[in-house]
């Protein structure tokens, strides 16, 4: 079906008629072929509806490339489905978001540019003349950020797959000369695919905007610590092969991959290195701790450890539990418990409405992992769902994790 093959296609319908015509067909997950989405405008009803000038469509991309990210307008005719490329970025150490086109005929196209140092502002810029009119004039509120040293750094996996991550070392850190050997942070979230070559794909951007966040690891930067953000975690099956038939495999390779990388630059104590995740990243965290020993510790938030608590799929497993009992059992860390055996800080909301990840999941494992004799504290956070969203829980997120971190790392 086109969700084993990852499919997307695109036609032009005549809704009157029936007749249709094929504009693409292409893997959804092949970012680099991504031909964006048509300009829509608001009808007499306030509804979105295509924006057709001249029987002319106008298609926004973003504009992933093996070179980086220009994002680029299309024009095409509705006629023959022929498309022109009008206007495609070629900014290098600043990246611009095409937001809606203002002014067909002039060129108008409302944008939004920053840099890993410049905070998001918007434009209007011509695409005729290329020049660019200010809206908004926002600071960058996050100073103590600034002097943070920022990079995307490439890798390959033991079997050839391109592997990509987000760096940001310590402010003054010396790259030339890295004397001190830094403990290394790596925040990742696993994702399935049918075929390597979409799997080795990377939309990671340098000149995105250090937004820090309770959702990342970015924090640390500045308490001294090396961050692999978004570090790429690809789990591939190609064929009639399952992306999970081979999960733990795979999640250890990806992970050895990332501290060899940031290792062979000469920055980081490979003895010294933590992971962590939210939602299925959690449920990353918990299977490399107890499948590996690469890290020394691990932070595990929102998670589901026991598959079998989600008989019928998870993520992008289709399968049920009774079709393939030993699939779900060898993935689920709650299974595995015994052989858990690194200090793990679980975080978890006391609300937690997702249908994979309830708190449930969290406080079984908890008591699984205490009663085994694992280093293990469990955290709950009152009145909290999946995601966090008061202000004191979140900052005693932080605070507990920088606790831990500070202690089992420094």
């Amino acid at each position: 079906n086109w969700y084993d093959t990852r499919s997307s296609r695109t036609y032009l319908l005549n809704p009157s008629t029936g007749a249709s015509k094929l504009i693409s067909d292409r893997n959804y997950q092949d970012v680099y072929s991504d031909p964006g989405s048509p300009e829509t405008e608001r009808n007499q009803y306030n509804r979105p509806v295509l924006a057709i000038k001249n029987n002319k469509t106008y298609w926004l991309g973003a504009g992933h490339t093996k070179e980086g990210q220009y994002p680029f307008i299309d024009e095409m005719d509705m006629s023959t489905l022929k498309k022109k490329r009008i206007y495609q970025s070629k900014l290098k150490n600043s990246k611009e978001n095409l937001i809606e086109i203002l002014d067909y005929k002039n060129g108008d196209v409302l944008i939004s540019q920053q840099s890993a140092v410049d905070y998001p502002n918007y434009f209007v810029r011509n695409i005729k003349n290329g020049k660019a009119k200010a809206l908004t004039d926002f600071k960058n509120p996050f100073e103590s950020l600034k002097g943070v040293h920022k990079e995307v750094i490439n890798y390959k996996r033991n079997d050839g797959v391109q592997l990509s991550g987000t760096l940001y070392l310590p402010a003054g850190y010396d790259l030339k000369n890295p004397k001190e050997k830094l403990p290394l942070l790596i925040w990742a979230y696993p994702r399935e695919y049918k075929d390597l070559a979409t799997a080795g794909q990377s939309t990671a951007n340098p000149n995105d905007f250090t937004f820090p966040s309770y959702g990342s690891f970015i924090y640390w930067v500045n308490r001294g610590y090396a961050v692999l953000d978004d570090a790429a975690f690809p789990i591939v099956g190609e064929g009639d092969a399952e992306p999970n038939d081979t999960f733990i495999p795979q999640l250890v390779a990806n992970a050895k991959a990332a501290i060899d990388a940031v290792d062979k630059l000469g920055y980081i104590d490979k003895k010294r290195v933590a992971v962590g995740g939210h939602s299925y990243g959690a449920f990353m965290t918990a299977n490399l701790l107890t499948h590996s020993d690469l890290f020394a510790c691990g932070i595990a938030r929102s998670g589901a450890y026991n598959r079998t608590l989600t008989p019928f799929g998870f993520q992008s497993e289709q399968r049920n539990y009774w079709d393939v009992p030993n699939v779900y059992n060898t993935m689920s860390p709650f299974m595995n418990a015994d052989k858990m055996k690194t200090p793990m800080l679980l975080i978890h909301g006391e609300a937690d409405n997702n249908p994979g990840t309830f708190t449930l999941q969290t406080e079984r494992y908890f008591q699984a992992l205490k009663n085994l004799g694992a280093p293990v504290r469990m955290v709950l956070l009152p009145k909290e769902s999946h995601g966090y969203a008061a202000k004191e829980n979140i900052f005693h997120v932080l605070w507990e994790q920088d606790q831990f971190l500070e202690k089992c790392l420094k």
